[in-house]
């Protein structure tokens, strides 16, 4: 493999740090480092100071871990939704699939990741301990498990069955398996997403 040289070591910098971000080779990563470099001026800083704005303070709603710009997710804050419904999530985006698709107005709560022992990922590295202590607070009446119908979201579904056991009153329930096995969610079109959660069944654990 013949090493790109570049006429510039700062463009070289540049490049080396566009290609860290998913799904940008450096290829991809030289070409929008040429074009932010024909930009004006004004416009790359005002694009480097949205990403900087973005990581400073952007928050995680101290409810159910979406992003947020407040300390309370504007969903999690509107007195419209049903509150006594929580839809357990993977991840950001798939609040954002499940949003897209207008079937579903309960609150979510976003785990930040699955059970996998194969990428060292266990339950106490994701947010199931502060979902228990959720539903332990009452108000909830049926916790909706929305995660991807892998190996890995199965054995998260069936953790989290286990450890809300104890709330007799709370219905745990599973998206329909209208989405493959294997598939993620956030992949998922809208039409069948929707009807995926309307036709939710109660978990049953083995």
């Amino acid at each position: 493999m013949i090493h790109q040289q570049y006429p510039s070591q700062l463009l070289e910098k540049a490049v080396s740090e566009l290609s860290r971000l998913p799904g940008i080779g450096r290829k991809t990563a030289l070409r929008l480092a040429l074009h932010l470099l024909r930009q004006d001026t004004e416009d790359v800083e005002r694009f480097a100071e949205t990403i900087a704005q973005m990581k400073y303070e952007v928050k995680y709603c101290q409810k159910c871990h979406n992003i947020s710009d407040t300390d309370i997710c504007p969903i999690c804050s509107d007195p419209r939704r049903d509150n006594s419904l929580v839809c357990v999530v993977e991840n950001i985006q798939d609040v954002m699939a499940i949003e897209n698709t207008q079937q579903y107005h309960g609150l979510y709560h976003v785990l930040g990741g699955i059970i996998s022992p194969m990428d060292g990922i266990g339950p106490a590295d994701i947010e199931i301990d502060s979902l228990v202590k959720r539903v332990g607070e009452g108000g909830v009446s049926e916790v909706i498990l929305a995660l991807s119908s892998t190996m890995e979201g199965d054995t998260t579904n069936f953790y989290i069955y286990r450890k809300l056991a104890p709330f007799a009153n709370v219905k745990v329930s599973i998206i329909a398996r209208g989405i493959s096995v294997g598939d993620e969610l956030e992949y998922t079109d809208e039409v069948t997403l929707g009807r995926s959660i309307q036709n939710r069944t109660l978990f049953e654990g083995k």
